[in-house]
């Protein structure tokens, strides 16, 4: 069984005598002990199925079933109770300001009624985990982005939850903070065999931590799967637009148009090979590299290269069997991706 389970799941919202769909049908499994991303861009409805997850917003149809348990058949204190083993982190950190870090971690547990001389044991023990342990004294306005949300997330670990949820938890860092921010999430997972869900509208996010992902696009859920297999040979559109990222911020000159271009995917069993040079050699024509990168996807290199092909058809075909030959996933790619 699933530990969390959204079956059809439609969340409409009325505003201004008009209903506008948030969400459309979405059905998803997440087991236990999973790092799972749900990704799309600004818009797409993927913070509002979060907060469906521990029903903060009521479905409008649909059924989320934690542990088998139907969050919409609970009574509003077992659906309390049910909250407090699910954790949540956010974007802009929510800590209590006029509160010191360590009051910031109680904060939930008195909440809860246990007490003071126990809540700061458990609180002390958090800030070690997330390596504060020299802050318990400080304010929210003496920390750094990434030391705030340390503290939040020592705070969402507070009541022991079985479930931590982070919408958008590393946007508002800058990248090598995101990076360490991320290392924890994935430590806490490792050591306390917590289930994470990850919001983020950034694919960088999805491969560098988690190891199944979802990709919502207007509502919808369009694709889910292993993240390396998605990565590999997305066939979502929205994917696909996610994997490009930003547009560059030059033109690239007129050398590298091509008519024709593929995205190839190297695994670590191919990347030491000099595959590309190799096919060069074979088909007698040059090709174009136009993009090259490699990520790190569940502790393993995978390089991704995006190459314009010669003019010649015949010859575009020999370069692509060849690439597939070689044990390289190939697929087209659109003039604007």
């Amino acid at each position: 069984m699933s530990e969390i389970e959204i079956i059809n799941l439609t969340k409409r919202f009325e505003i201004e005598g008009h209903s506008v769909v948030a969400l459309d049908g979405v059905s998803l499994s997440i087991e236990k002990g999973d790092i799972f991303g749900i990704i799309g861009m600004s818009g797409a409805g993927k913070s509002t199925l979060v907060r469906s997850i521990n029903y903060l917003e009521k479905p409008t149809e649909g059924r989320v079933l934690i542990d088998g348990v139907e969050m919409g058949g609970l009574t509003e204190a077992e659906l309390r109770k049910k909250r407090s083993k699910i954790g949540m982190i956010f974007q802009n950190f929510n800590l209590l300001e006029q509160k010191n870090v360590t009051d910031n971690v109680c904060f939930p547990l008195e909440i809860a009624g246990i007490k003071k001389k126990e809540a700061r044991k458990r609180a002390k023990e958090l800030l070690g985990l997330v390596k504060l342990g020299d802050k318990e004294k400080a304010y929210p306005a003496q920390l750094s982005g990434g030391q705030k949300q340390r503290v939040a997330i020592a705070r969402a670990l507070a009541t022991d939850p079985q479930i931590l949820l982070c919408d958008e938890a590393t946007s508002a860092l800058d990248p090598q903070t995101s990076a360490s921010i991320l290392e924890l999430i994935r430590e806490i997972n490792r050591k306390l065999g917590i289930t994470v869900v990850i919001i983020t509208h950034q694919m960088s996010v999805v491969t560098d931590v988690c190891r199944n992902v979802a990709i919502i696009d207007s509502g919808r859920l369009v694709e889910t799967g292993p993240v390396e297999a998605i990565f590999a040979n997305p066939g979502s559109d929205a994917a696909k637009e996610l994997l490009a990222g930003k547009k560059e911020g030059y033109i690239p000159v007129k050398t590298l148009d091509a008519g024709r271009r593929i995205r190839i995917v190297f695994r670590e069993n191919s990347a030491y090979e000099p595959v590309i040079a190799n096919m060069i050699l074979k088909a007698g024509v040059p090709v174009n590299i136009l993009k090259a990168d490699t990520r790190n996807i569940g502790g393993k290199a995978v390089g991704e290269m995006l190459l314009g092909l010669p003019e010649d058809e015949a010859k575009q075909e020999e370069i692509i069997s060849g690439l597939k030959e070689a044990g390289l996933t190939v697929t087209e790619v659109s003039e604007n991706g």
